[in-house]
């Protein structure tokens, strides 16, 4: 029996068509690139440890988007197998009935591996990412042997699966990969009080603040938000100065009492995260961030042209944070990034994020609103499976 998904294929024709359509309107890849909706097999269990899930709620984040309007980077054509359904931020429930959400990346254990740590992403050799018996891909949504969230039901293993706390509404459950990703920036950031900087704020912008909040001694926590809902949830979240982005220098240097030198600010904030990833965005954020201080990118960048001397004469520390793992904070507490996100999903109420759902076959609808999210006073667009 079939099962009705999102499919992605590998037709660089139509791929191109959505990079041109795209760069008119975001979000209008889902109209002419290479993804469609189909009947297709489920997929087959790959061996023990497996569980078949079926989505309830599944969101569409930045990495979604970058791919169905043509822009993703080249660095992950070999760890990507078509056609594949995309589908990684995901509440659902086992073939034994239990409510889970999983945690998409493919670890060493998926793959038939000893495991480097506790978490599917901890480790120092990403040589796993080539074996087993799956076909490549870095995460569940980007592979053709598991499925994804976009689908009916998908496939995952043991690992990769979180137990939902009963408190959490499937809203709040299905905001747990993202704030999870946001905990893992915080970490990541290693914040020593001091002034910290947030800019971006859509969906991983705001649980980086929230997480910034709550596990961090952050003294002031200045957020760049372009549309008002971002502004409003930034300041309920915990931001202490929120600001568009015309005003970043502004601010810092009212904050800090740093001046300016030319158009340039001699000091700044001790840590800016980063959550845009273009290169506007990482140019600005080194600039805002004073010298010897630390720049933190949890927006996915790509293939950017950075003028990168600003970096160089502040000796500034550039930092990746990727997804997820098990954290280690500067009180020397250990834990994993989705254990602390249940807890921050909880207090901070993040289903409150979620904006819109849309059924499978309106994916041109729910991937225009999420695409233009902000404009549209939304932060996270999902399907409802």
């Amino acid at each position: 029996m079939g099962v009705k998904a999102l499919v992605f294929e590998r037709k660089e024709a139509r791929y191109a068509a959505a990079s041109i359509a795209s760069a008119v309107r975001p979000g209008s890849g889902a109209g002419v690139g290479p993804l469609h909706l189909a009947d297709i097999d489920p997929p087959e269990l790959p061996g023990e440890g497996w569980s078949r899930v079926t989505p309830t709620l599944t969101g569409i984040c930045g990495s979604d988007l970058s791919t169905i309007d043509g822009h993703s980077s080249g660095y992950f054509d070999d760890l990507v197998s078509f056609p594949f359904v995309p589908g990684h931020e995901v509440v659902g429930t086992t073939d034994a009935g239990d409510r889970v959400v999983i945690e998409p990346v493919l670890g060493p254990e998926a793959r038939g591996e000893a495991a480097s740590g506790p978490a599917p992403g901890d480790g120092t050799d990403y040589g796993y990412l080539i074996a087993g018996d799956i076909d490549d891909g870095i995460q569940v949504g980007f592979c053709a042997s598991t499925g994804g969230g976009w689908g009916e039901q998908f496939v995952a293993h043991s690992s990769q699966l979180h137990a939902v706390r009963s408190a959490l509404s499937d809203e709040d459950a299905v905001m747990l990969e993202p704030a999870a990703g946001g905990v893992h920036a915080a970490a990541k950031a290693q914040i020593d009080g001091g002034v910290v900087l947030v800019h971006g704020a859509g969906t991983m912008g705001l649980v980086t603040i929230a997480a910034l909040r709550q596990y961090t001694n952050a003294e002031t926590i200045i957020a760049v938000a372009k549309y008002p809902v971002q502004k409003q949830f930034a300041a309920d979240l915990g931001a202490d100065v929120v600001v568009a982005p015309s005003e970043t220098k502004r601010a810092v240097r009212r904050v800090t009492g740093c001046r300016m030198i030319g158009d340039n600010l001699s000091g700044g904030a001790d840590v800016t995260i980063d959550a845009i990833g273009n290169a506007a965005s990482i140019e600005a954020s080194i600039g805002v961030t004073r010298p010897r201080g630390k720049v933190v990118l949890v927006g996915m960048p790509g293939k950017l042209n950075i003028d990168l001397t600003a970096l160089w004469h502040r000796e500034t520390e550039l930092i990746g944070a990727y997804t997820y793992g098990t954290d280690v904070w500067p009180d020397g507490t250990t834990i994993s990034s989705f254990e602390r996100a249940q807890e921050l999903a909880e207090t901070a109420k993040l289903g409150r994020l979620v904006s819109a759902k849309y059924p499978l076959d309106r994916y041109k609808d729910a991937i225009s609103h999420a695409a233009n999210a902000g404009q549209r006073g939304s932060v996270k667009v999902c399907f409802a499976i």
